[in-house]
């Protein structure tokens, strides 16, 4: 099945395998336009498409709320966005069946499936670290979709705005000073939630080593998601597999 992650900065894709998760093509990145309306990330999406030659459904994340294929917010992308059909414009765009879901929440259920986000019981948070954060919610290993947790107010604004790995790229901090950052939001997230695991994915993720030393937090275990940043394509593809063959 064809996985499509749109991000703030890339839209990235492959072909992913439903029996073990892996990609069984090299993974295809485009820059996300800007601005990021509705018909040119569309028209990006079709280029990856295009770019596989496929030929059928396929499943797309987007930072986004989703609620049956239409879009109630925008996160780092355009307003276009918000209260959008983007299901059924990416069809038409591409000429297939396409099913959407929240970015975060396709990365978690690739967590679910193939990654760490089922071996423990009670409640798996995912955070995707990249131009925001995203995040995928688990009691029992089920998901809670749309939780948009980068959204809670935190210090003068909101927590993507203070401990992002985009806003760490903006702001030039260093490793110490984004893991502190992290550690406060994690903290957070702990009080709120009382989880047994957070896993940390998106493009934030490959560099725990760097930052890792700064995170501590009362009992929440807290490690890089299995998938790192090719989560969101394989939780899509699975998403949309799992759709059509329940049809």
């Amino acid at each position: 099945m064809l996985g499509i992650d749109i991000g703030g900065s890339n839209l990235k894709g492959a072909i992913v395998d439903m029996h073990t998760g892996k990609f069984v093509t090299e993974r295809f990145k485009v820059r996300t336009p800007d601005p990021a309306s509705t018909q040119a990330v569309a028209d990006a999406v079709q280029q990856i498409v295009r770019h596989f030659d496929w030929s059928g459904p396929f499943g797309c994340g987007v930072p986004a709320i989703v609620r049956k294929g239409v879009t109630l917010s925008a996160a780092n992308i355009d307003d276009s966005f918000i209260n959008a059909d983007i299901q059924s414009l990416f069809s038409a765009v591409c000429g297939h069946s396409v099913e959407i879901l929240n970015d975060a929440d396709a990365a978690g259920m690739a967590e679910l499936h193939f990654g760490d986000a089922h071996q423990p019981g009670g409640v798996v948070i995912m955070l995707t670290l990249g131009t925001g954060i995203g995040s995928a919610l688990f009691s029992e290993g089920h998901l809670i979709q749309n939780t948009e947790l980068g959204h809670l107010k935190f210090g003068d604004s909101i927590a993507e705005k203070y401990c992002s790995d985009g806003t760490r790229k903006k702001l030039g901090l260093e490793w110490d000073e984004y893991g502190k950052r992290l550690n406060e939001y994690l903290q957070h997230i702990e009080l709120l939630f009382s989880p047994d695991l957070i896993l940390l994915g998106g493009g934030g993720s490959k560099h725990f080593d760097k930052y890792g030393q700064h995170i501590k937090l009362k009992f929440a275990e807290v490690r890089p998601a299995r998938l790192l940043n090719d989560a969101g394509i394989i939780g899509a593809a699975y998403y949309a597999h799992e759709k059509h063959r329940s049809a």
